[in-house]
């Protein structure tokens, strides 16, 4: 059995967004049989929610379709995850300036925004975390599940 595939989602601060996507990425992987070929987590770009939970709206979002979302904890990009992760992915272009900022020259991970593999072709993932209600997650949680998806069907 070859080694299992690893996915970083990148999002500012990761509350919202990332781990959406990460919880959406490994679900999806459950789901078709592929979560023994790839696993998935989430980081943030700044340091600010470190150790925290995920934002509630956005924890709310994964629980309204089963998703699990209780063991996420903040966790900061760091050169090792560019050596770990096969793909680091991004949600606007300020997270992929920042990521590509970030990485190590001998880093191994494509870094891509997620929304390359939507087929639905939305330009990015906006950031919900200043939106009022909760429309903003349902959104970033669609998108991920249609990119998610299209990413596995065509990389396993």
């Amino acid at each position: 059995m070859s080694e299992q595939k690893k996915v970083m989602m990148v999002c500012l601060g990761n509350i919202c967004r990332s781990p959406i996507a990460a919880a959406v990425f490994n679900y999806v992987a459950e789901q078709k049989k592929l979560d023994n070929v790839w696993k998935c987590d989430s980081a943030a770009i700044g340091p600010w929610h470190v150790g925290n939970p995920m934002e509630r709206r956005a924890a709310q979002t994964l629980a309204k379709h089963g998703l699990p979302h209780e063991q996420h904890r903040v966790q900061q990009l760091n050169k090792d995850h560019f050596k770990e992760y096969d793909y680091i992915f991004g949600m606007d272009d300020e997270n992929i300036r920042d990521i590509k900022r970030k990485a190590p020259k001998d880093g191994k991970a494509k870094i891509d925004y997620l929304v390359t593999y939507d087929p639905k072709k939305a330009p990015l993932i906006r950031d919900p975390y200043y939106d009022s209600g909760t429309e903003g997650f349902e959104e970033c949680y669609q998108i991920a599940l249609r990119a998610c998806t299209a990413f596995l069907e065509q990389n396993s």
